[in-house]
């Protein structure tokens, strides 16, 4: 369906769990592609990137408010949400001060230094849209975005699949698993369809809401974390990718979240986040009471 060749792939390097250090190799190319007018061989494919402080971004907890943070009483995503944040503000200090010069954000007419929010957008970039990518059998897996490929939205049943390698001369595809109807949207699974709505959150700014089971099985996942299950609600999947942080969810953590989502009641929850969400607006642009319900399916 998609064939890309890996020279238009943008390569951020080999695969780890800090995705503050490629974002400020991406901030870094999107200055540049800002400053020559559009001008550089991967200006067009930055021209496609959601903007700055646009709509989609500002749904990732990175850009949560304190006082949404909170709201979702799940301490595992708040204290990740906050170690991302302080790590971005280190990766700033770091490597984007000591070399201001090559982080000018143009904006119009007008130039001025990168701030720390401009990377902390490049680093919701990273975790929203990098692609993991083998290289060879022997050799860590690259992080790529992928010009077009990183524009299809999820399905957690798709059947398409994603190959290719990082290497010259390589082709990065999606191949149909399935039949495709002429004008048929292209939608890939995020997490290789095994993540909960703990981590859609987090690192794309939606739940999984839809599709056949209307969501079920990535509220399932966090219910099944949560109460410890070795199982999602369907008893066929594990639940392990619905851990937060990339770990299982340990009884001293299921505790203390069990605890925090106690303290109120649902109904309670519902006028709170609402009260909330008529409050900040289309500053978060999230409905807080879907991701509180979700974490309490």
């Amino acid at each position: 369906i998609l064939d890309i060749p890996y020279e238009l792939a943008l390569d951020l390097g080999v695969e780890n769990s800090d995705p503050t250090l490629p974002a400020v190799t991406l901030l870094q190319k999107y200055c540049t592609y800002l400053n020559s007018d559009g001008s550089t061989i991967d200006g067009p494919y930055m021209e496609l990137l959601p903007e700055y402080k646009g709509r989609d971004s500002l749904t990732s907890t990175d850009f949560f408010s304190a006082e949404a943070l909170e709201k979702l009483q799940h301490p595992l995503i708040v204290e990740e949400t906050l170690n991302r944040r302080e790590k971005t503000k280190q990766r700033y200090e770091s490597d984007v001060m000591p070399n201001i010069q090559n982080f000018q954000w143009k904006d119009g007419s007008n130039s001025a230094a990168a701030t720390l929010d401009h990377l902390q957008w490049a680093v919701w970039l990273i975790t929203s849209r990098v692609l993991t990518v083998q290289t060879t059998d022997t050799k860590p897996a690259n992080r790529l975005m992928i010009p077009l490929l990183d524009m299809c939205n999820h399905d957690r049943h798709s059947q398409h699949v994603l190959t290719g390698r990082a290497i010259p001369g390589a082709r990065l595809k999606v191949l149909a698993g399935c039949n495709v109807k002429a004008g048929e949207q292209i939608l890939i699974s995020y997490g290789g369809g095994l993540e909960g709505n703990d981590r859609f959150i987090q690192d794309y700014g939606f739940l999984d809401v839809y599709g056949k089971d209307e969501g079920k099985v990535a509220f399932e996942f966090v219910g099944a974390s949560l109460v410890g299950s070795s199982t999602g609600g369907f008893g066929k999947r594990p639940s392990a990718a619905s851990a937060v942080g990339g770990r299982r969810m340990s009884k001293v953590d299921r505790e203390r979240t069990l605890e925090a989502l106690g303290r109120t009641s649902l109904e309670e929850d519902e006028e709170e986040l609402k009260q909330l969400s008529e409050k900040e607006g289309e500053s978060d642009n999230c409905d807080l009471m879907q991701v509180k319900e979700a974490l309490e399916f």
